[in-house]
């Protein structure tokens, strides 16, 4: 699946911070059942690999992927573990060439415009703004769209419940991503029916028509190449 097929799916990508192997599972159906089914399982933790590993062989709905991933070893790692997809909070020559390697869809993270048109120079045409709030936020993007047409965004960072409908409302988001839907106290307490809520009001958000989510044109598809595709 490539990386805008994935961002996609659902207009917020839960951004999971999880320490504890045991809840990965019944986190991931909740989730998936509220109409969240990408989850991004960030490599903060020790435990991060076994609960990807767990989602993926358990949940088959879910599009599980890894977050955090810093370099080549960190992104064979999470494969390995089974991620169908990797999130970056930026972009090296050395992860590039690793993720082209592997042919699995990945998205990096982006500041800035130049940092933009050098992850499109390599062949990635979606990309994580990060951490978008204290960049630009919804500014910033809409400044990108007219020179950057072919390219699509998944903002993170300071993206929250109050701000992320205005962040899809642009042509140049294919979906948020936050960890607002999955707060710290519940995932402890185990508390699935307020992290269900939270989560199915984030995935009735509306993506108005035209938006990246609904696909791309010419410009999209020129922009695209082999790795970004992946």
């Amino acid at each position: 699946m490539k990386a805008r097929d994935i961002l996609r799916l659902a207009p917020v990508m839960p951004v999971l911070v999880v320490g504890d192997p045991g809840l990965a599972e019944d986190l991931a159906h909740t989730l998936v059942d509220a109409g969240l089914p990408v989850l991004e399982i960030t490599l903060r933790t020790a435990a991060a690999l076994p609960v990807l590993r767990r989602i993926r062989d358990a949940v088959p709905r879910a599009v599980v992927g890894a977050g955090t991933v810093l370099d080549p070893a960190q992104w064979a790692q999470a494969l390995d573990g089974g991620a169908m997809f990797g999130v970056s909070p930026g972009l090296t020559p050395a992860l590039a060439a690793a993720v082209r390697r592997r042919g699995v869809a990945f998205l990096p993270g982006v500041a800035t415009a130049s940092e933009a048109m050098c992850a499109a120079e390599q062949g990635f045409d979606a990309l994580k703004l990060f951490p978008a709030e204290a960049v630009g936020g919804r500014a910033l993007l809409r400044s990108l769209h007219g020179p950057l047409p072919h390219l699509v965004f998944c903002p993170t960072g300071g993206v929250d419940a109050g701000n992320a409908g205005d962040y899809l409302a642009l042509p140049n988001v294919a979906c948020v991503g936050g960890s607002w839907v999955t707060p710290q106290a519940a995932l402890a307490a185990r508390d699935w029916p307020t992290i269900a809520a939270l989560a199915a009001q984030a995935a009735a958000l509306p993506r108005p028509a035209g938006s990246a989510a609904e696909g791309t044109g010419a410009a999209g598809r020129a922009g695209t190449s082999a790795a970004a595709g992946r």
